[in-house]
């Protein structure tokens, strides 16, 4: 998520509560978790195992439970809380605030746009020319929907992530700060849903078609052309390149990166990256023609066992 403008380091650590350790003269352009950062972000790590990546990621500003070495060019904000104080920032900057009526007032709308009865559309979302939006679709608020976009009835676009701090007092949720958005020439079926991101942005690139019943995870980027059947899913802050088909139920797991022009086949579980060009099928995934070899060879398993015990 990035900030309306730059903000001083020394600001910041007021409203948290912070100690700096390094360069205060810093100014933060935005603020994101690990997956997402760039530089100039404000980032939080409370887990001491996980302290390296974070310090060598390209945040600029780390918010830290912790006193250690500050990396040159860097400011750590040494606090008792990052994940509260992290959560804390983002709620100034993208406060809750529930809708009062069906369509925001600070909605934008072209007005070639179609949009049928019992649409919800949240606080500063924005829809393109001459898309159509069905009855009984919901998009929330910061959500960005391009031209040309047709989307089904029921479906539910900008919803917030799937995202949880585990506590000992049970799961937290972070406030979702990023966004969906919508590429020009999109279409989404009915009953689907697209989790805006935690902090970045979930991308459906232009050209997509999305089937009924599909999930797209907070975070995600999806490439251009692509083609998703019924009922796939695919887990946050996964990229998929351009091209790419998902045939009906596969299931894609998180932080995972699909090549161009990939093909995964029906009810195939995806556990690691793929290559571009090529079709996967099984669970895990595995290239089309080896996971057939193995089945066919499953097949003959019983006989060869009954023959060597015959033996």
């Amino acid at each position: 998520m990035q900030f309306s403008k730059p903000i001083p380091v020394t600001e910041i650590a007021e409203k948290i509560g912070a100690r700096i350790i390094g360069d205060d003269s810093l100014m933060a352009i935005g603020i994101n978790e690990i997956h997402q950062v760039q530089k100039g972000d404000i980032t939080f790590v409370d887990v001491k195992k996980y302290f390296d990546k974070s310090l060598k990621s390209d945040a600029s500003i780390i918010i830290l439970n912790e006193k250690v070495k500050c990396p040159k060019g860097k400011a750590l904000l040494l606090c008792d809380n990052p994940f509260e104080a992290y959560n804390s920032i983002v709620l100034e900057h993208r406060p809750f605030r529930p809708l009062t009526q069906h369509i925001s007032e600070t909605a934008v709308i072209h007005p070639s746009a179609i949009i049928e009865p019992n649409v919800v559309i949240g606080h500063h979302a924005r829809i393109g020319r001459n898309t159509y939006i069905q009855a009984n679709v919901t998009i929330g608020e910061y959500t960005i929907i391009g031209d040309n976009v047709a989307i089904q009835a029921g479906s539910v676009i900008g919803t917030d992530a799937f995202y949880f701090k585990r506590t000992e007092e049970g799961y937290i949720p972070w406030r979702s700060g990023g966004r969906a958005i919508i590429e020009d020439g999109v279409g989404i079926g009915p009953g689907c849903t697209i989790n805006k991101g935690v902090s970045g942005d979930t991308i459906i690139g232009a050209g997509t078609k999305l089937d009924g019943q599909v999930h797209i995870g907070h975070d995600v980027v999806v490439g251009k052309n692509c083609l998703f059947a019924a009922q796939v899913g695919v887990a946050g802050n996964t990229t998929i390149g351009d091209e790419v088909v998902l045939y009906g139920q596969v299931g894609i797991a998180q932080n995972l990166k699909i090549g161009n022009k990939a093909v995964v086949l029906a009810k195939s579980g995806v556990s690691k990256n793929l290559e571009e060009g090529k079709a996967y099928f099984g669970y895990p995934a595995n290239e089309a023609r080896t996971a057939y070899k193995e089945l066919a060879a499953l097949r003959h398993l019983p006989t060869f066992l009954s023959n060597f015990y015959e033996k």
